[in-house]
């Protein structure tokens, strides 16, 4: 006869966790999924003035829902800005369907803001 005999332990783990780490993960999150990423791309459908933006936008949302059109105001110009793009391959990848209704349109990484001192 054969026995085989085990014995397993019941124990608990207790974490203390100092509350500013969520406060940290909270805001991590909140970059991670902000529209003015310095490391997104972006496309560009539209450069001129208000009412040409404006209409840009109109046009945008009526041929495409799945990305966000957004207008920008760079002196002396309105800019209408598509997307917030992680990758480029995905960038360039909506780039291809946005062209066909708008040949001149472009991918660009918005430049970096100065930080304030």
């Amino acid at each position: 006869m054969f026995y085989c005999g085990s014995y397993a332990q019941n124990g608990s783990l207790s974490i203390n966790q100092d509350q500013k780490i969520d406060k940290l993960l909270a805001i991590k999150k909140d970059i991670n999924t902000s529209e003015n990423g310095s490391d997104r791309y972006k496309i560009q459908i539209f450069s001129g003035n208000r009412d040409g933006a404006t209409t840009a936008i109109r046009n945008f949302k009526d041929a495409f829902s799945k990305w966000k059109a957004t207008d920008v105001y760079e002196t002396p110009n309105y800019k209408v800005w598509i997307g917030n793009f992680r990758t480029r391959l995905e960038a360039d990848r909506a780039l291809v369907e946005i062209q066909k209704k708008f040949p001149n349109a472009f991918r660009f990484k918005p430049k970096k803001e100065k930080e304030i001192e």
